[in-house]
């Protein structure tokens, strides 16, 4: 397992200790950033990253402002019969280093802030991220069935959200795609049951509450249990893994009624690199129909990060192209019309050093650019851009206490 190998009483115990957040499963090669420990019988896995942004914007729309995006995860695991009990805490900071409840994000929509639609900003995560219970239990050589519940977690929809991502770890800005494709890691009343075959296939079905959260970052939006997604996914071999997942959110937008129905797949990449290090690439669609406007729009994503010459330097690269429906105010209440946006961002990371007891420390930056329809010049103008410059912080790699 990424990480460092613990000694664990059962398979059911490590195949837990692999998943990102909710029930989702990145490539198993992935030497995923983590310290471990055993504490009165309990296997513990510490996880946790931060970013301090400065990002600078371009055009009439473009604004400036220092931000922190962060979350720190502890997930303990124990045998529990024939099979393994695991409770897993995620919290987010978001709500103290965000201010005015959004940060700048040219051409991201999504969410509210101070009752008025989010537009070219990106909305914080909720203090309590994620709160899970989960129980696992193997049935023949690499085979498992589970049971998870959160009344804050993630449904079996889409792929890893990008704060978790290995090919999105170096970019510390949101994907201009997040509300079509993954914006469900942080969902209320979660009840998810899978199984997974000899470590190839899995298929799993959850039922969540579909509302978004509100703008109250600091508490949990409990609700019924209305929405359900389905997800299948396979791992090639122990460097690949892909997913298709559908399911319907109901009435997920505070501004509008409505359904949505979300289809998402993704093929995932990882190859290890010496040092702990790894080369990782994403490639993610996401589809959202609104039943209230029989409308469809697609977004669609393309990122990696790549270490090179040796373990300190990291190269990112992030490409997009999303039909925004929700750039002015006016098409939220629906039958809006869709702008193609392409948006490129590069960039470059460097680690400097492991400070705090262990929290490796990088500085680096990323130049975003959009390219726009001339319907759109007037609001953006004809070239935006945006520059992010960060101090990144994350939990090293730890073997076992």
């Amino acid at each position: 397992m990424g990480g460092g190998a613990m000694s664990m009483g059962n398979g059911a115990s490590q195949w837990l200790m692999r998943q990102s957040s909710g029930t989702v499963f990145q490539p198993q090669s992935w030497p995923m950033p983590m310290a471990m420990q055993h504490a009165a019988g309990w296997h513990l896995m510490w996880m946790g990253q931060a970013f301090v942004v400065n990002t600078q914007q371009s055009g009439p729309r473009g604004r400036d402002a220092t931000y922190s995006a962060n979350w720190g995860m502890l997930a303990a695991a124990r045998d529990l019969g024939k099979g393994t009990l695991m409770i897993r805490a995620m919290l987010s900071l978001d709500p103290l280093t965000v201010r005015n409840r959004q940060y700048p994000l040219l051409f991201q929509t999504g969410e509210t802030a101070y009752g008025r639609p989010i537009i070219d900003g990106q909305h914080p995560h909720e203090l309590l991220m994620e709160f899970s219970v989960q129980y696992a239990r193997q049935l023949g050589e690499k085979t498992y069935w589970n049971i998870y519940y959160a009344p804050v977690g993630e449904p079996a929809l889409g792929p890893a959200s990008f704060p978790h991502r290995a090919s999105a770890m170096e970019i510390p800005q949101a994907v201009l795609g997040h509300h079509w494709q993954d914006s469900t890691h942080i969902a209320n009343n979660v009840a998810t049951a899978g199984i997974t075959y000899r470590g190839k296939v899995r298929l799993e079905a959850s039922g969540f509450r579909g509302r978004e959260p509100d703008e109250n970052r600091w508490n949990i939006d409990f609700g019924a249990m209305d929405s359900y997604s389905g997800r299948l996914t396979v791992f090639p071999n122990a460097n690949w893994s892909a997913q298709v997942s559908m399911g319907r959110l109901r009435n997920p937008e505070v501004q509008h009624t409505g359904d949505v129905v979300r289809t998402t797949a993704s093929l995932h990449h990882i190859r290890p690199k010496p040092g702990g290090n790894w080369w990782a690439a994403s490639l993610v669609w996401g589809r959202n129909y609104k039943t209230s406007e029989r409308e469809a729009t697609h977004a669609v994503l393309a990122e990696a990060v790549y270490p090179f010459l040796g373990r300190k330097n990291f190269a990112t690269a992030r490409y997009e192209w999303s039909q925004r429906d929700e750039l002015f105010p006016a098409t939220h209440d629906g039958h809006g019309h869709a702008y193609p946006v392409h948006a490129w961002t590069g960039g470059y990371t460097r680690d400097i050093g492991t400070f705090f007891g262990g929290m490796q420390t990088g500085v680096g930056a990323n130049v975003s650019t959009y390219v726009i329809g001339r319907e759109l010049w007037q609001a953006y103008g004809e070239h935006p851009w945006g520059v992010q410059m960060f101090l990144r912080v994350r939990l090293r790699t730890g073997g076992q206490n």
